[in-house]
């Protein structure tokens, strides 16, 4: 590919760039793929995405670079707040007095997840420093891939609600913790005070951009209407640029969009339907996110001790998720059977746990490259498996209102 690419560039030299030209073949390639992914074969477009990137990642693609940098950071980092800002703004505060096992569950799959997987890479003889980065990718789910699947699948219901929670309170303490971790990996702490600073450094300066973001959008919705093309525009525009300050001022942009959204939940509880209204720019920023998120991590270094650490970590992952889950479901509302079903939804990886294996490589290359070797094909491939075992739990439990058999005979709506 980097051969064909040097070709072209001698003689096409368009005003935006060569690499413009390529995402952009790219993107155009990944919608079709999506398309005919949920026609013909009735799995969630993501996987088409993911497919696209792939081929690729692995055809040497050079518009991806590793570590992430630059304006790929910046969209991926606002693909991930756009979403997370979503799916924060689905969560009412209240749903937890009412019903606490639902933060049981939560803080249960999370911890399980990370200290299942530490154990079972330091057996393995993973270096400590490596597998505890390790574990702390394991944790995120991915309310990017799910949210897909249930748009997809028009799936509603008490597992797909209660499965988006999860994914997304799981991807908060992976961000707060991944990005604490990422400033401690060079400086090892020496008191529980140099433990926690990072900690709190990321939580507060993300509260606070969070507080000032819910807080100028609830000023805005008292003159605009929510329905409003106007009203799309100026809360993509602030979720952008309170993204990049976040970064810039050491807290998580990410993680401040999730906290932005349930605030601002909290303050405008009227139901709101947050993906019609940012429209057709968060999905391409989406399609953008999966399909840079498979070509980064399809450029993995690929090997046969890598594959069995890295189905090891899978394996592992999956079934304490879903002890996690099952050991919260007493008293939770929640059947066996849609807590198992629940546990299936929470297992892709995506873009949360790409963002922050990058961290960990930005902070320490040496450690970083021996945690990317796992941790991407991990990525790669549960972004993929990850979203046909959500499909396949969505409509096994029985919430999607959209037959499984391909549409034949008329076109997507």
């Amino acid at each position: 590919m980097n051969d064909i690419l040097s070709f072209w560039a001698q003689w096409l030299r368009p005003s935006a760039g060569l690499p413009t030209v390529q995402w952009s073949l790219l993107l155009a390639v990944a919608t079709v793929a999506g398309y005919l992914c949920q026609r013909h074969i009735g799995l969630p477009k993501v996987v088409g995405y993911s497919l696209v990137g792939t081929a690729a990642g692995l055809a040497g693609f050079s518009g991806a670079v590793w570590p992430l940098q630059g304006i790929g950071l910046f969209l991926l980092e606002l693909g991930i707040s756009i979403v997370l800002f979503e799916a924060g703004a689905r969560i009412p505060l209240r749903w937890f007095r009412h019903n606490p096992m639902v933060l049981v569950q939560s803080v249960a799959e999370s911890a399980l997840a990370y200290f299942a997987v530490y154990w079972v890479l330091v057996w393995l003889n993973t270096p400590t420093h490596v597998a505890g980065p390790l574990a702390l990718v394991a944790m995120a789910a991915s309310p990017a891939v799910l949210t897909r699947v249930v748009a997809d699948t028009r799936a509603a219901g008490p597992v797909t609600e209660r499965a988006i929670v999860l994914t997304t309170l799981s991807t908060l303490y992976a961000l707060t913790l991944g990005a604490a971790h990422a400033e401690l990996i060079n400086r090892p702490a020496q008191s529980l005070l140099e433990t926690a600073y990072p900690v709190v450094v990321v939580l507060g300066v993300s509260i606070i951009v969070a507080a000032l973001l819910s807080l100028v959008m609830r000023m805005a919705l008292r003159i605009m209407s929510p329905t409003s093309e106007n009203t799309s525009i100026l809360m993509l525009a602030l979720i952008a640029a309170a993204a990049a300050v976040a970064a810039h001022l050491g807290g998580s942009a990410p993680l401040a969009a999730l906290l932005a959204g349930m605030l601002l939940k909290q303050l405008y509880p009227r139901p709101w339907s947050w993906p019609r209204q940012l429209g057709t720019a968060s999905s391409l920023l989406t399609m953008l996110m999966f399909v840079l998120v498979s070509t980064v991590a399809a450029q993995a270094d690929w090997s046969a001790p890598v594959a069995g650490v890295v189905l090891a970590l899978v394996a592992v992952r999956l079934l304490a998720k879903a002890l996690g889950v099952a050991l919260g479901n007493v008293g939770s509302g929640a059947s066996w059977r849609q807590a198992l079903w629940l546990g299936c939804a929470m297992t892709p990886m995506s873009s949360i746990a790409l963002l922050i294996a990058s961290q960990f490589v930005v902070a320490s290359p040496s450690t970083g490259h021996m945690i990317a070797r796992v941790a991407l094909p991990a990525i790669l491939l549960m972004e993929v498996l990850g979203a046909v075992i959500a499909t396949v739990a969505i409509y096994r439990a029985g919430e999607s209102s959209k037959p499984w058999a391909p549409l034949t005979t008329r076109a997507e709506p």
